[in-house]
């Protein structure tokens, strides 16, 4: 059995509770389509409510700028715009580099526009593509702008040849695939100050193997109010977008109990994984039997939080004989006997916060920064040895202490001590 412990020597890191910041990066060549076919996508992504990034600057200097590579590193979805002049401009092609670059360790969807150009020329770098090239000094860079667009000439993408082709169809289409993209793509809220997440994050995916193609069933375990639930959550917004299917269940112990609780849950995991498909399960064995044969062909993301009862994974996640390679399920219990019992041997415990990673969770919920106010600093001391390193406790109580005065403070903390954890 495997048991990985999160000590204390991890630094504490905050970890956005929205792996995107922006669902479309679109590169483009300013002079070609700013202000005609890129400008008109851009205001109808925005429109149907896709956030969307569109640098609106003016290109200076050698170097593409630091919060350009940001935005493409923050971006779901990436679209290139090919038109005559994109490989004239260094900018252009720098982007490029790096959107294939996420798009190769992450998996992000990258979709060209040839607009006015046709695939082969930049697939094979001629016409004004092979002329830009040529004009370029840097040759190391060169090559690398060659494979890039290469490899983008071959991806699936949509064509605007010539002037008889729609520009509205064209861009209907665009805006009907993405919409589709971010609705399926579901993100959940991890929590208002995500501090020490990033590391435990880290930790679980090695623990899941993300990138292998075995099915593996990974427990997180941690007493009540550690942030068990928090950091599953983490964990699948970072890497949902990998699968074919992904399901998180909520609060598996509350909602599998009552009249066909297993059933219900059974449905919500099979529905939300075949994205919306209706579907009536009769009874727990027959909704067994539709989670093997209907999800034997896709790869899935399964997240079982709150477990503390063996027949709910036995009807929900049987074993990894139920899921097709590249699975990865998770498991967050306060049971470690119950991942035991189950076959689970990749188990992640949860360890208490440290107490710098204390300080700094009380403090943006007490103080709405990342470190305490002058003149608090003994009382800080005394909340945070109250909550003992569990997250849960220093939200709640640097929230309720939040905006009180050192006198309110003293008073709190001397009512505190009297109930010690």
């Amino acid at each position: 059995m495997v048991i990985i412990h999160y000590g204390s020597s991890s630094s504490s890191s905050s970890f956005s509770s929205h792996p995107w910041k922006y669902h479309v990066f679109l590169s483009f060549r300013g002079e070609d389509t700013r202000n005609n076919f890129t400008g008109h996508l851009c205001s109808a992504l925005r429109q149907n409510r896709i956030t969307t990034f569109m640098d609106d600057q003016l290109r200076r200097g050698e170097e593409i700028s630091t919060a350009l590579l940001q935005a493409i590193e923050q971006s779901r979805i990436s679209i290139m715009v090919f038109s005559r002049n994109y490989a004239s401009s260094k900018w252009c092609l720098d982007e490029l580099v790096k959107i294939l670059e996420c798009k190769n360790s992450n998996q992000r969807l990258v979709r060209p526009v040839f607009y006015k150009v046709d695939p082969s020329d930049i697939r094979n770098h001629r016409g004004s593509f092979g002329k830009a090239l040529a004009n370029h000094e840097c040759r190391f860079k060169v090559q690398k702008w060659k494979d890039a667009l290469s490899e983008a000439a071959h991806l699936l993408g949509w064509h605007l040849l010539d002037e008889h082709c729609s520009k509205s169809s064209v861009i209907h289409e665009i805006v009907k695939e993405i919409s589709e993209q971010v609705i399926n793509s579901t993100f959940m809220d991890v929590a208002k100050y995500p501090v020490g997440i990033k590391p435990r994050v880290h930790k679980i995916h090695k623990l899941l193997g993300v990138e292998g193609r075995d099915v593996h069933m990974v427990g997180i375990w941690g007493v009540g109010g550690i942030g068990k639930t928090t950091i599953a959550r983490a964990v699948y917004n970072s890497i949902a977008h990998k699968f074919d299917g992904s399901c998180f269940l909520e609060k598996v112990r509350e909602n599998s109990m009552g009249a066909k609780g297993f059933v219900k849950l059974q449905k919500k995991l099979l529905c939300e994984i075949l994205k919306g498909t209706n579907l009536k399960v009769a009874n727990e064995a027959r909704g067994i039997t539709m989670i093997k044969e209907m999800l034997q062909y896709k790869s899935v993301l399964l997240v079982l939080d709150d477990v503390n009862d063996i027949d709910q994974l036995n009807n929900l996640a049987g074993d990894c004989s139920w899921f097709v390679k590249g699975s990865k399920i998770i498991i967050t219990t306060r049971d470690r006997q119950l991942l035991t019992s189950h076959g689970v041997n990749l188990i992640y415990e949860v360890q208490k916060f440290d107490h710098h990673e204390a300080l700094e969770l009380f403090s943006w919920n007490a103080f709405k920064r990342n470190g305490p106010l002058d003149g608090f600093a003994e009382l800080i001391e005394r909340a945070i040895h109250y909550a003992q390193g569990l997250p849960l406790v220093l939200c709640v109580l640097g929230s309720y202490l939040c905006g009180g005065n050192v006198d309110k403070w003293q008073a709190e903390a001397q009512q505190l001590e009297k109930f010690s954890l």
